[in-house]
């Protein structure tokens, strides 16, 4: 009977530390995702190339050696960890993660790529969440136009009371006490 590696559960923070942004993408290394499928990176490289009619160029790029030079040099990686770092990586986009689940067939590999392209939808939404609060902010500072500078100054106003009610003593009470029984 053939011995079957344990599916490894892998955090969303992981994977979101391996997204990178090359040539204005959001991608994922060749060899951060070799990892996460527990495969070798030369695997997955021959998968690709064997089907590389299914990556375009939209799907996956090879870095140039001024992108790869760049990219080394920016993680300071080290002579021990050339592994997988002496030729330029493939950089897949998110379609070209998803691709890779129709050339990897193991079970961690497809549960990976669920959860890879949840969390670049996730992005996305944050993005556009972003983007679309931003427009609303834009909209109302048209809409007060020359009544910013009032609205700010109120505010002004407003804080700096605040910081005199935190730096003034606490006053005396007046009136009248009851006795102590």
């Amino acid at each position: 009977m053939k011995n079957k590696s344990p599916i490894v559960k892998i955090s969303d923070e992981i994977i979101i530390n391996q997204i990178y942004y090359i040539r204005g993408q959001k991608v994922m290394i060749d060899r951060d995702l070799a990892v996460l499928y527990a495969v070798e990176t030369k695997q997955l490289k021959r998968q690709v190339t064997r089907n590389i009619e299914r990556f375009p160029d939209d799907f996956m790029f090879e870095m140039t050696n001024i992108e790869f030079q760049n990219w080394r040099s920016q993680f300071g990686t080290s002579k021990s960890d050339t592994m997988g770092l002496r030729y330029a990586p493939f950089c897949f986009t998110e379609q070209g993660v998803a691709m890779l689940s129709s050339v990897l067939n193991s079970k961690q590999a497809i549960l990976v790529n669920i959860q890879i392209i949840r969390i670049f939808t996730r992005i996305k939404q944050l993005i556009i969440d972003n983007t679309e609060l931003r427009l609303e902010i834009e909209q109302i500072k048209d809409k007060l136009g020359n009544h910013s500078k009032n609205i700010e100054l109120v505010f002004q106003y407003l804080d700096e009371l605040l910081e005199k009610k935190e730096t003034s003593k606490p006053r005396k009470q007046i009136g009248f006490k009851l006795p102590k029984k």
